[in-house]
C-alpha cells in the first residue's frame, strides 16, 4: 500500500492503516525528548552566561554549537545518500533512531567533564555531540511519521507529532529553571547543569536500547535513481522550503534564547530569571497549543464540526491550565490569542500554505508592536510569536517533500540540514543586541518571518528546475 507523500514514495509493511497507532505513539516519546533538550538551551544560556561572564553574542554560541552540528551531519549524510546511496533506504529507518540516541547519551554524559574542567569550550563540544545525534534522529523520525499513513494526513501527522515535541519545550523551562536557576546564588555554579544532564544521559542510552528492540513496521522506500543522483534539486519547491526552514527555526530559536534576558528589562517587566521563565514555558506551550490545534485542522478524517468541539475543547482545557500554573489575568489573555490563532486558521480555510502566510504575517505584525511598546504590550506579543510558530515546521516539511518520490530521504535531509538557522540567527540577534539593544534585535527574527510569508504565498508551489532534471551525474 502507498503511502508516502507521493504517489509510490514508500510502503509499509502492514496490512491496514491501523497498524500505525502503536508505531506513532513509539516516535511521539522522541519527538517529547528532542524537544525537551533543545528548550533547555534557553535555560542553559543565562546560566552559563553568569558563570563565564559572557556577552550576549558569545552566550548565543551555545545555539550556533548546538544547531551547527545540525547542519554538518545532516550535510555529511546528503552527500554521502548522493554518491553511495541513501544509508537510512539501506540499514532502515529503525536504525537510525537507535544510533541517534545513542549519539544524544554521549553528548548529556560529555556536561560532567565540561562541568569539572569549568570550560565553556567543552561545553560546546558536548552540545555539538548531543545535536549530532538529534540530527540523525530527525532525518529519521520526521519523514517516518510523514509518510506512515494516508498522504493527505501527513500534514496533521507532524503537527500532532510536533505537538508532543512542543510539550516537552514547555516543560524543559520550568524544569531546568527548578534545578539550575533555583540554586544561583552571587556567585553561579556550574556544577548544578551535571545532576539532569546525566539523568537524561542514562534515559536516552534506555530508549536507544529500546527502538533496538522493539518491532516497529518496516518502511521500503524507493533508491534514488543513480543516473540522476542531483536530481532532488530539480525541486524548486523543496530548495525555496529548505531556505524557509532556516528562517523559521532562526527565528523560533532566537526569540527563545533571549527571551529570559528580554523579560528582565526594566522598561519591559523586569522580572528575575525564575519569573521570566514562566513566560518561556508559555512562549513553548504555545507551540503545543497550536499543533494541537492544527493537528485536527490539517487532519483528512475530521469533520467540520467535529474540528470545532475540538478546538473549543483546547482552548478550555489551555485556559484552565495557565489559570491555575500562572494567573486569571494571564489566562484571559492566552486564551483570546487561541482565539484568534483559530479564527486566521478559519480565515485560512484549513490550507497548509495559506495558514502558514497567514501565522508568519501575524509573526510578523507582532514583533513590530513589541519593538514600539513597552511594558507587558512587548511581553505578550513576543510570547505571542511561539502560538503562531505552531503549525511552520510541520507544513513547510509537508509542503516542500510533496512530489519528491525516489527522492524523499534526500528531501528530508536538506531540509533538516537548514536548522543551520538555528546556528547563524541566534548570534546574528545577539550581535545586535550588544551593538544597539535587544528591543532593536527584534528586527532580525521579523525578517525571517516576511520570507516565510512568500514561501507561504508562491514558493510552495511544485516546480521543477529542468537543469538538474537533465543532468547526468
Amino acid at each position: 500500500m502507498a503511502i508516502s507523500t507521493s504517489q509510490d514514495a514508500a510502503m509499509v509493511s502492514s496490512d491496514s492503516s491501523t497498524n500505525y497507532l502503536v508505531p506513532l505513539a513509539f516516535l511521539t516519546i522522541l519527538f517529547f525528548m528532542w524537544g525537551f533538550i533543545t528548550a533547555l538551551n534557553d535555560v542553559l544560556i543565562p546560566h552559563l552566561q553568569n558563570v563565564f561572564n559572557l556577552t550576549n553574542l558569545q552566550a548565543l554560541l551555545v545555539q550556533f554549537a548546538f544547531f551547527i552540528a545540525y547542519f554538518i551531519v545532516s550535510f555529511v549524510y546528503f552527500v554521502y545518500a548522493l554518491k553511495a546511496g541513501d544509508l537510512l533506504v539501506r540499514f532502515g529507518y529503525q536504525n537510525g533512531l537507535s544510533v541517534g540516541l545513542a549519539i544524544m547519551s554521549v553528548g548529556c554524559a560529555l556536561f560532567w567533564p565540561a562541568a569539572v574542567l569549568k570550560s565553556y569550550g567543552f561545553f560546546l563540544v558536548a552540545l555539538f555531540v548531543l545535536a549530532g545525534g538529534m540530527a540523525v534522529l530527525q532525518i529519521a523520525a520526521n519523514p517516518y511519521v510523514s509518510i506512515l499513513g494516508k498522504p493527505e494526513g501527513a500534514p496533521a501527522r507532524l503537527n500532532l507529532s510536533q505537538a508532543l515535541n512542543s510539550l516537552g519545550t514547555t516543560l524543559a523551562p520550568v524544569i531546568g529553571a527548578a534545578l539550575i536557576f533555583s540554586h544561583v546564588s552571587a556567585d553561579a555554579d556550574v556544577n548544578t547543569v551535571v545532576p539532569p544532564y546525566l539523568f537524561m544521559a542514562a534515559t536516552l542510552l534506555a530508549m536507544a536500547v529500546f527502538f533496538k528492540v522493539v518491532k516497529l513496521p518496516n518502511l521500503h522506500t524507493e533508491v534514488a535513481p543513480t543516473e540522476n543522483r542531483y536530481g532532488v534539486f530539480q525541486h524548486t519547491h523543496l530548495l525555496l522550503g529548505a531556505l524557509s526552514i532556516f528562517m523559521y527555526v532562526g527565528a523560533e530559536v532566537a526569540l527563545g534564547s533571549v527571551l529570559i534576558k528580554y523579560l528582565g528589562l526594566p522598561e519591559i517587566a523586569g522580572l528575575n530569571e525564575m519569573q521570566a521563565s514562566v513566560y518561556l514555558a508559555l512562549y513553548w506551550a504555545g507551540l503545543m497549543v497550536g499543533r494541537f490545534l492544527g493537528a485536527a485542522a490539517f487532519s483528512a478524517w475530521a469533520e467540520r464540526r467535529s474540528i470545532y468541539a475540538y478546538f473549543a475543547a483546547v482552548t478550555v482545557i489551555a485556559f484552565a491550565c495557565v489559570g491555575l500554573l500562572v494567573s486569571w489575568q494571564a489566562a484571559q489573555i492566552w486564551c483570546l490569542l487561541i482565539v484568534v490563532n483559530i479564527a486566521l486558521m478559519v480565515v485560512c480555510r484549513f490550507k497548509p500554505n495559506r495558514t502558514l502566510a497567514g501565522f508568519a504575517v501575524a509573526c510578523v505584525a507582532l514583533l513590530l508592536i513589541a519593538l514600539y511598546q513597552k511594558g507587558y504590550w512587548a511581553l505578550w506579543c513576543v510570547v505571542a510569536v511561539g502560538l503562531f510558530n505552531s503549525i511552520m515546521w510541520s507544513n513547510i516539511f509537508t509542503l516542500a517533500i510533496r512530489d519528491l518520490g525516489s527522492y524523499t530521504s534526500q528531501g528530508s535531509s536538506l531540509l533538516i540540514m537548514a536548522i543551520l538557522g538555528a546556528a547563524l540567527v541566534p548570534p546574528l540577534m545577539g550581535w545586535v543586541a550588544d551593538a544597539y539593544d535587544l528591543n532593536i534585535s527584534l528586527l532580525v527574527p521579523a525578517v525571517c518571518y516576511l520570507y516565510i510569508v512568500f514561501y507561504g504565498v508562491k514558493g510552495y508551489r511544485a516546480e521543477r528546475n529542468s537543469w538538474f532534471t537533465k543532468r547526468d551525474t
